[in-house]
């Protein structure tokens, strides 16, 4: 893994300032999909494009899938009513892939 410089940006201030390096994998197939840099305490609901990684898949096309072609999450433009942001992210489905917190070399 070549080291990741993580993103310091608006985002993560509105988010609580600190953010972590995870390591995305299909829940299905157990296959290796990108590194994600998650800022802020709470769940993850779907994964931003601005805060992907050294991807293995496509991140351009309108659905997220692993390699075996398992369908992980679709492609939305997050605005929330309280702060419109505006940013493509990936919507995921429950239970579609696992996350381990990794350090960042």
């Amino acid at each position: 893994m070549e080291k990741i410089i993580f993103k310091d940006d608006k985002y993560k201030k509105a988010r609580g300032g600190y953010s972590r390096l995870l390591d995305i994998t299909c829940d299905y197939c157990k296959k290796h999909i990108c590194f994600y840099q998650k800022d802020g305490p709470n769940n993850l609901r779907r994964l931003y494009i601005d805060r992907i990684f050294n991807p293995v898949v496509s991140i351009s096309s309108k659905n997220l899938f692993c390699p075996d072609k398992h369908l992980l999450g679709i492609k939305i433009i997050y605005n929330p009513v309280y702060n419109p942001e505006k940013r493509p992210a990936f919507r995921l489905f429950a239970e579609a892939i696992r996350k381990k917190i990794v350090k960042s070399k």
